[in-house]
């Protein structure tokens, strides 16, 4: 994790990182203002915070209540050393919990991470930068260290070369990666979470059998998903990139509307067309990008290669975004290693989601052909030792497709995990899936797992799929653990280089009929492409197109972002526009208009639900208003000064619909809200408070600092692309 510190007024100093600030003082004897805990009683507290969230995830997971529980901690000093303490941690229990819990209890609290890195004893680094800001490093150095070359099944360099490879290349970006957590669970199952230290919503996560397995796998991802624009896919990119010489690649090409919005010519082919428009309702405005969301410079389109002839097809980066997210997509050592990791995701998410929905039931691979591999073998024994039963199977639906599953069965709560992997050589796919099982989880994590089902309307439900895609969380059938298999074990293996691999894997496109885009992505110095195998590898319906585009955000962006500055009638237009969109109110602004606000203000909480009351009550709508208060306070899990200004102004719109005077209520409502939130509450139905906690915006994102660090980040990548160009 990276903090960044500031210097206040007098001896005050601010430190931020991810979406937090903390200001830190000293006492007034030590000649501070007082006005804030000094950096040691932050440190100290931390201790005590750290145990108490154990305690609570203990508790938490077995449903044993906390209200009766405290903990405190004394810090002993010794009167010879006063950097010698002894940290006093003691938990009050109620009787009624049990000896068990007890001692889990105490087992929790001596995992706090707190506690585990000051008896290890951090090493401190202290250095001079020439630039402050701008270094850039990966925070692990063992591979580096080390003269050994470690070679790994599928891979086309070294794992040590390649994370050598690999940093040079981010680092030469200008961008800072960060490792913010490690997690080794079990036997040769490592994985990694790694960020941008300046912008830390662009992250990335690495599995692997060893620890630089991980990061290479990691680093990877990263470079995969810059290379492609991933982590920038939904979000905004302001004006100067909107009007730039380009907005996501030089050899983008843009193309303007036909008349009455219909789809101009030279954009995708007739496969394309007759996938995409057989309805002939995709409308040109569908394809317009909500990254520049430029409707006057048209649809931007990206060359891919169609593999059947060779010819180049412009393909709208809306519909890539919209239909296939993250599918198809890598970065390797060579073009072939890179390819071959795109081709084994889509038959991985393919074939899953065929088994899962058609509730086939697999084969288990015979125990004989697992303890072929004893890594994997030790870890699957670890797991069933620590209680959770694991079953292997064979998903290659009798040899047809090179993929693996192994699913987790926790009897603590009847929840199981079915994790997926695909690759041409048959050890590669069943240690990426057991990998996959535990990437970024801890045992505790598995306590929520769903429970399989019989239920076939719920399996086959489109958002059981989409929840598959994004952590594999979704449900499956019952009839998958089914002793009668529908196929016949088959011990598949590809052994051959990558480009053979590759060949090898187009061939099995080839038999199934499927057209295959590609296209390379080597701007920032790396072997990057993606895939696109439509009717195959599309994550969400085409109809998404249409009907739940992300390019919706255009239509709001402008507007709310202007909120302050909007007049009556445009504000009023806008809260229809809202209404007639049928949008969840739940859904985030940020989430709808493609901008990042710092979640622990009003803007980062805020949903399409209070927009509109909001709206309203500056429309002076107020028994329109009146409802979505009430459902504020029902439903929102706010501050607890949002709450407190909600009820305040609940109960003023009663005063005001019943036609009461607030005079009469005013001095026992300050003793109730305090008179700074009446105050506000009144001047929300008088006009003289708008929008209330909103900080004023505009399209050019003044202020909204989490934001615009992203665009900095982007903006790292366009500079190397027109380096790549020239």
């Amino acid at each position: 994790m990276k903090i960044n510190t500031r210097f206040l007024d007098n001896l005050k100093v601010e430190a931020t990182f991810d979406d937090y600030t903390l200001v830190a003082d000293q006492p007034i004897r030590y000649k501070g203002n007082g006005t804030a805990p000094g950096p040691f009683d932050y440190f100290l507290a931390s201790s005590a915070m750290c145990a108490a969230y154990f305690v609570k995830v203990y508790c938490a997971a077995r449903d044993i209540p906390t209200e009766d529980i405290r903990l405190t901690q004394n810090n002993i000093v010794d009167p010879e050393n006063r950097y010698k303490q002894i940290f006093q941690i003691q938990v009050e229990l109620p009787e009624s919990i049990s000896e068990h819990d007890r001692e889990g209890i105490l087992k929790s609290i001596d995992r706090c991470t707190v506690k585990k890195v000051i008896q290890q004893g951090p090493e401190f680094q202290i250095e001079i930068v020439n630039v402050l800001g701008t270094d850039s490093g990966l925070m692990y150095k063992t591979a580096f260290e080390s003269d050994s070359k470690t070679m790994i099944l599928g891979k086309d360099a070294s794992l040590e070369d390649t994370i050598a490879s690999m940093t040079a290349i981010i680092a030469a970006l200008g961008i800072k990666i960060e490792v913010a957590s490690w997690r080794n669970p079990i036997p040769h199952v490592w994985s990694v979470h790694i960020r941008d230290a300046d912008s830390p919503m662009c992250f990335t996560n690495g599995k692997g059998a060893t620890k630089d397995a991980a990061l290479c796998s990691a680093l990877g991802e990263y470079l995969e998903r810059i290379s492609n624009n991933y982590l920038y896919n939904d979000q905004y990119l302001g004006e100067e990139i909107a009007n730039g010489d380009f907005v996501h690649y030089p050899s983008e090409k843009w193309f303007k509307a036909g008349p009455k919005d219909s789809l101009p010519d030279g954009l995708m082919d007739d496969y394309l067309l007759d996938l995409y428009n057989a309805d002939g309702e995709l409308k040109a405005s569908n394809l317009i990008d909500t990254n520049s969301g430029n409707t006057k410079r048209g649809i931007c389109a990206v060359p891919y290669e169609r593999q059947s002839d060779k010819e180049m097809v412009y393909i709208p980066v809306n519909l890539i975004g919209n239909l296939f997210v993250s599918n198809g997509m890598s970065a390797g050592n060579t073009k072939y290693e890179a390819r071959v990791q795109c081709l084994s995701e889509i038959f991985e998410r393919a074939v899953k989601n065929q088994i899962i929905l058609e509730e086939i039931t697999l084969p288990d691979v015979p125990r004989s052909v697992l303890e072929k591999y004893p890594t994997i073998m030790e870890g699957i024994n670890k797991l069933e030792a620590e209680g959770y039963p694991i079953v292997v199977k064979d998903a290659s639906l009798g040899g047809k497709f090179p993929v693996m599953s192994v699913t987790l069965m926790n009897p603590r709560n009847g929840g199981v995990f079915a994790s997926f992997g695909a690759h041409p050589k048959f050890e590669v796919a069943l240690e990426r899936t057991l990998t996959e099982l535990l990437q970024g989880r801890s045992f505790e994590g598995l306590n929520v797992l769903t429970p399989p089902t019989f239920n076939q309307n719920t399996i086959c439900d489109p958002n059981n799929i989409v929840d598959h895609f994004i952590d594999s969380t979704g449900v499956i059938s019952w009839k998958f653990f089914s002793e009668k298999a529908d196929y016949e074990f088959t011990e598949w293996d590809f052994s051959g280089s990558t480009e053979e691999e590759y060949n090898y894997l187009m061939d099995i496109l080839s038999q199934l009929e499927k057209e295959v885009y590609i296209s390379d992505f080597e701007e920032l110095g790396v072997k990057a492409c993606r895939i696109l195998v439509p009717d195959y590898s599309e994550i969400y319906s085409t109809d998404d197109l249409i009907w739940d585009n992300h390019n919706k955000s255009i239509a709001f962006r402008a507007d709310i972002l202007n909120l302050h500055s909007l007049n009556d009638k445009a504000l009023s237009k806008l809260v229809d526009k809202l209404e007639e969109s049928e949008i969840d109110d739940y859904t985030k602004i940020s989430e709808l208009i493609g901008v990042a606000f710092d979640e622990n203000t009003p803007w980062g909480q805020l949903n399409i639900g209070e927009l509109k009351c909001l709206s309203l009550l500056a429309l002076k709508r107020f028994e329109e208003a009146k409802p979505l208060v009430e459902m504020f306070l029902t439903f929102n899990d706010n501050s607890t000064a949002r709450k407190k200004y909600y009820q305040a102004l609940n109960a003023i719109l009663d005063i005001e619909l019943n036609e009461f005077d607030v005079q009469d209520y005013v001095p026992n409502m300050t003793r109730m809200f305090g008179a700074e939130t009446l105050n506000n509450a009144i001047g929300t139905v008088t006009g003289e408070v708008r929008f209330m906690g909103l900080t004023p915006t505009n399209t050019k994102l003044e202020g909204l600092d989490k934001h615009l660090k992203l665009i900095e980040s982007y903006q790292k990548l366009q500079t190397a692309k027109r380096k790549f160009k020239s």
